[in-house]
């Protein structure tokens, strides 16, 4: 039995859809080769079956010959068998195919993701990731899972016309030609179907993304009161694409009534003239069954083709999705020739005149706000604006993976994951339960845990909704705590909770942190109070560094960025 998913899904070609369904389809020949190959005998086992009734008429009941009658009758039930094992092993062959497409995907598009980090959200929204799991998976794994039957269909319309051509040309001549004239017809609509599946695909990722906008944000709209807001505008989303879902339905529903209703026109047209040719004594009875047999059974590779046809076009808008993010690249690359980083050393940023001391508790103050993100993607470099370096060593001569060992940006983006809340915590699994509750206990996240009745073992829920945001930021910090980096950056890691326990975090972090270096984005004075150095950034440049007290008195807007004072409420004080 093939393990799923692969050790290595391979590299992926995402230079257009269609050579990104070739390359899922070269990275597992073997089963789609073994798929097509049951699916031929499966098919083509049904496509002997109204000769050997035809014979068996003619030489057996018409004849009166028993002893015929009776090797028609067991050739058809060997044939019946070969078709029935067939079948079995081609559908095995294609729920394996299926599967083995869609685990490709989710490997290489998860790997993706991976690589490429905080690139991906700036470029894609969350709605458009979230749809390749939901849909354009099933749609790779469709087109994967009919290349057995579709060969088959092929093999079985060869059979059919050779047989067909043997006992009469003319009725051979309108069946060879009329299957291919009947797919013809079908074609112009294809097309449209392929422009509205892609307008339907567009509408249900914005769709996607517009619900975990919303579901992310819900007690923020709660407090300010926007729910009906957001349900007004999710409804006007949900019925454009209930619009885009019924116009494809809309063109799908003219092409399978045609499916239907072009075949019963052929079958009747086959079935006339050969009853025509009966009557003037060219066909047999047995042929004229037959024929008749042939007529309604190519009704199943006709629409099997068609069908391959609709799940090619699927396939293809599903395969632009997924290279819309596997083309995309990472804001951050790794060098040609990398350097190793050592283990220890100051972290200097230039550009900015930030220089973080080595094992010291170093709190970084930005007079704007939103630099504070900034800095930390500098500092962890997720940004390369700044030739940061550590130890000596600028980060950029190193891989990603080795800064991402030494440096660990915790931000306030940063998120919980399903999953028991130990294995969420110290995902290694190699923290003994001393270490973790040392770091529990640093996070000031004792009553987290004595809340939940299994623990440890608790099951957190996805992004860890159960929990408040305090709760939330506690727990983050906890696993920020445990991977114990050289360099932990953390932005803001206390402003989701109450003053009392900002306290406690702010005097059990420097000694649980002692010896290494730690940096807080923060500009919270109960933390600051605690840190070795402050640095204050104003304009993307250090003004000041000092000690917390030190700075309250010889910087105004310091004091000002920290008591959130204005210019005027600073002078009347």
């Amino acid at each position: 039995m093939k393990q799923l998913p692969v050790a290595d899904p391979g590299t992926p070609d995402h230079r257009s859809a269609a050579r990104y369904l070739l390359w899922v389809a070269r990275g597992q020949k073997a089963t789609l080769l073994g798929g097509m190959t049951f699916g031929m005998l499966w098919m083509g086992a049904q496509a002997f079956v109204p000769a050997i009734l035809g014979q068996a008429i003619d030489e057996g009941i018409a004849g009166g010959d028993t002893e015929r009658l009776l090797e028609w009758t067991a050739l058809l039930f060997v044939v019946g068998v070969v078709q029935a094992l067939a079948g079995i092993m081609r559908h095995r062959f294609a729920v394996s195919n299926w599967l083995s497409g869609a685990y490709r995907t989710v490997q290489v598009v998860t790997r993706k993701s991976a690589d490429l980090g905080a690139t991906l959200p700036k470029n894609l929204a969350t709605g458009e990731v979230v749809s390749i799991g939901a849909g354009d998976l099933a749609y790779i794994g469709n087109l994967l899972e009919i290349s057995a039957r579709f060969s088959g269909a092929i093999v079985a319309f060869v059979v059919v016309a050779v047989i067909l051509l043997s006992t009469s040309t003319t009725l051979g001549l309108v069946v060879l030609i009329g299957v291919p004239l009947m797919l013809f017809a079908l074609g112009p609509m294809l097309r449209p179907l392929h422009q509205r599946q892609s307008a339907q695909r567009e509408a249900v990722g914005e769709l996607n993304s517009l619900g975990s906008d919303i579901v992310s944000g819900l007690r923020v709209l709660r407090g300010i009161g926007g729910e009906e807001s957001f349900s007004k505008r999710y409804r006007a989303e949900s019925q454009r694409v209930r619009g885009a879902g019924v116009k494809v339905a809309g063109i799908q529903s003219v092409l399978d009534a045609a499916q239907v209703f072009l075949p019963g026109i052929f079958v009747v047209s086959v079935v006339g003239l050969g009853a025509h040719f009966a009557v003037r004594g060219d066909l047999s009875a047995g042929s004229l069954v037959a024929f008749y047999g042939y007529a309604t059974f190519l009704v199943l590779p006709l629409r099997t083709a068609t069908e391959m046809a609709n799940s090619l076009m699927r396939a293809l808008v599903a395969g632009r999705r997924i290279i819309r993010v596997l083309e995309l690249t990472p804001d951050v690359a790794d060098p040609a020739e990398p350097v190793r980083l050592p283990d220890r050393g100051d972290l200097v940023d230039p550009v900015s005149g930030i220089r973080v001391r080595d094992g010291r508790l170093t709190a970084i103050v930005a007079a704007e706000s939103e630099r504070a993100a900034l800095i930390a993607d500098v500092l962890g470099r997720y940004d390369d604006t700044s030739e940061v370096r550590y130890g000596g060593v600028t980060l950029a001569s190193a891989t990603r993976a080795d800064v991402r060992q030494r440096i660990l940006v915790s931000d306030t983006g940063s998120q919980l994951f399903t999953g028991v809340l130990r294995e969420e915590l110290d995902p290694t699994g190699r923290t003994t339960d001393d270490e973790l509750m040392a770091a529990i206990r640093t996070a000031s996240a004792e009553d987290v845990l004595v809340a939940l009745a299994d623990g440890l073992d608790a099951d957190v829920e996805e992004k860890g909704r159960s929990f408040s945001g305090g709760q939330r930021q506690r727990l983050v910090l906890v696993r920020a705590l445990l991977a114990d980096p050289s360099v932990l950056v953390l932005v803001e890691p206390t402003s989701a909770v109450d003053a009392h326990t900002e306290a406690r975090i702010a005097a059990r972090l420097r000694e649980h942190r002692s010896g290494r270096s730690t940096v807080v984005l923060t500009s919270s004075p109960l933390l600051l109070d605690r840190v070795d150095e402050v640095i204050f950034v104003a304009a993307g440049r250090v003004v000041a560094t000092g000690r917390h007290r030190q700075l309250l008195e010889t910087e105004p807007q310091y004091r000002r960025t920290v008591t959130r004072q204005t210019e005027e409420e600073e002078v009347l004080a």
